[in-house]
């Protein structure tokens, strides 16, 4: 969660006196923002001036108006944030009108568990409230901040809002009058004179700017939505026209080299670009829809991929496992886990630790995604016919020491692979499932003979990627013991009284607000045994597979996430989004 706020008490049939508020002083002292003496020598100036005490402390020098505003907060018992550098949701900003929101001193910051929360000057304002309740018809929960920086939050959104919304109006006004590749081409030759270019551009630089790994352009039936994968969750950013979607779609498909004017199937391109001085590829695929195509770039930053080894942070038990098998000369390593769960990132890193000039070091990808220098990287054409079965054939030809698939999909590839790592390779290569249990039964559902997957199979690494917490606001909290058996955590992990350790996040300006930045990969590594071999062959289920993993010494996914819970990189929630 971004704030630890409190639901607005319900109201209650019988009137009960209300407790004494607490007095400012008292707060500032709790809170460590002055001392008594320090407010001791207030109070008495205040008795001489006739002013504020809180006028008198900041006046004096004595506390910060951040400080001020927060005990006033507490004091009032509404939770409070700072607005500095924060990040706030431009969709939501939006839809307050700019006057309202100036004049109640109010903006919306984002939403959370089905409530906009509204950073006020005033939360107490019933009629504030109101407005912004009928405006954006979802419940409110109202947060304190500095009424200043309340202001600078709306000049700050709507700058943004003000440059999105030119480079959409001068994209409108041309709108049309790109229709053909041919124009597009044109128009690439007086590149400021060309709008919806630089609305293309201020998209992808946005999107590097807010460390998005994916962006999403598609259409709705009134207008088009654009959104960034943001630490593995997609955020709305923009609403652009729809008389904006065929330029916009038209233009990327320039960029990725592929048909303009085929609309009806789907298709794959690459492009390249340098935003803020960042070398980046752009991995591009689009699909028909009802509503016309939608385009997907995935972004790759070419140097994120050389990462160590050690970077993965697994339990030194399975680091030691993990790194054993790289050290054999021949066999077949696997890393597995759905789209976007890191898995070329960490082929790379193991890339990393063997690239030597004493190796001979083969890849075929599709598309190539990093560089690295001392490997031959080849790309698949299908087109010209070089699918990952020909050019692993062609490899092998070729003297390879390592060899790397960028990914298993189809038994004849398979086949190659597994055989490949028969004959004194070391094969690393990508597959699609969901654990390590369940991979070798995969295999042989592909086609392979149960005794050419047990042969050549060495280790498999199963991993999913997972929202690492933000070190300069996360809190610790502790799990109530039947919190800690609802959420399914193992007594092991647990303290002696049943309740288990972990951490949560408030939001601050280094992570835009959301308690998080960055991630990291939560894994489990299955080293192939005799005992599993045999059962391997026998083709017994993956959860028995998986049992006798656990008894010799493996980490389940699950298990491992919840020790990084404890270490404090993640939350128990967001752990539980990724590894379902």
């Amino acid at each position: 969660m971004a704030f630890a706020l409190a639901p607005n008490p319900a109201p209650d049939s019988t009137p009960s006196p209300e407790p004494a508020r607490r007095r400012l002083g008292d707060i500032l002292v709790d809170r460590g923002f002055v001392t008594d003496e320090q407010l001791g020598d207030a109070l008495a100036l205040q008795k001489t001036t006739n002013r504020r005490l809180g006028e008198v402390l900041l006046q004096e020098g004595l506390v910060t108006p951040a400080q001020l505003m927060e005990a006033l907060a507490d004091q009032l018992g509404f939770p409070f944030i700072n607005l500095d550098g924060l990040n706030v949701d431009h969709t939501l900003v939006q839809k307050v009108p700019e006057p309202l929101a100036r004049r109640h001193r109010a903006v919306p910051v984002r939403m959370e568990d089905g409530n906009a929360v509204v950073a006020m000057a005033n939360p107490a304002d019933v009629i504030a409230l109101d407005d912004l309740r009928s405006i954006l018809r979802v419940p409110i929960r109202a947060v304190m901040a500095d009424p200043d920086k309340i202001i600078d939050t709306i000049n700050r959104s709507r700058q943004g809002d003000e440059q999105v919304q030119n480079a959409i109006r001068m994209a409108v006004q041309d709108a049309g009058e790109v229709e053909t590749e041919s124009d597009l081409r044109v128009v690439e030759t007086a590149r400021d004179e060309a709008p919806i270019i630089r609305f293309v551009d201020l998209i992808i630089g946005k999107a590097v700017q807010e460390r998005a790994s994916d962006i999403h352009i598609e259409a709705t039936q009134t207008s088009m939505r654009i959104r960034y994968r943001i630490d593995g969750v997609l955020h709305e950013v923009m609403h652009p026209p729809r008389a904006l979607q065929p330029g916009i779609i038209s233009r990327v498909k320039v960029m990725a080299g592929m048909d303009i004017a085929e609309k009806r199937v789907p298709q794959d391109g690459r492009a390249s670009m340098v935003v803020g001085g960042r070398a980046i590829d752009l991995r591009i695929a689009s699909v028909p829809t009802v509503y016309g195509e939608a385009v997907v770039a995935r972004i790759l930053r070419r140097e994120d991929g050389l990462m160590r080894l050690v970077d993965l942070d697994m339990h030194p038990s399975q680091f030691e496992r993990f790194q054993n098998v790289f050290k054999r000369t021949w066999g077949i390593v696997l890393v597995t886990g759905p789209t976007g769960s890191g898995k070329t990132t960490t082929l790379y890193s193991a890339l990393r630790e063997l690239n030597e000039p004493s190796r001979n070091i083969m890849t075929v990808e599709d598309p190539v995604e990093y560089r690295m220098e001392g490997l031959k990287q080849m790309q698949t054409n299908v087109r010209a016919g070089l699918t990952f079965a020909t050019a692993l054939k062609s490899m092998l030809r070729a003297d390879p020491d390592v060899i790397l698939v960028g990914e298993i999909r189809e038994k004849e590839t398979a086949t190659i692979a597994v055989e490949a790592s028969l004959t004194g390779h070391l094969v690393l290569a990508s597959l699609h499932t969901n654990d390590a249990s369940s991979t070798p039964l995969r295999l042989i559902e592909m086609g392979l003979e149960p005794y050419l997957v047990v042969a050549g199979l060495r280790g498999i690494l199963a991993q999913r990627l997972a929202r690492r917490l933000c070190d300069m606001c996360k809190t610790p909290r502790v799990l109530a013991p039947e919190l800690a058996a609802a959420a399914g955590i193992p007594p092991h992990l647990c303290g002696a009284d049943g309740s288990f350790a972990t951490f949560d996040s408030q939001g601050c300006q280094n992570c835009s607000g959301t308690g998080y930045r960055g991630r990291f990969a939560v894994n489990e590594f299955l080293e192939v045994s005799e005992t599993l071999s045999h059962m391997i062959l026998e083709q017994r289920p993956s959860r028995e597979i998986e049992r006798q993993a656990i008894e010799e010494g493996m980490f389940t996914m699950k298990e491992a996430g919840l020790r990084k819970v404890q270490a404090g990189l993640t939350t128990i929630e967001d752990l539980y989004r990724c590894i379902g």
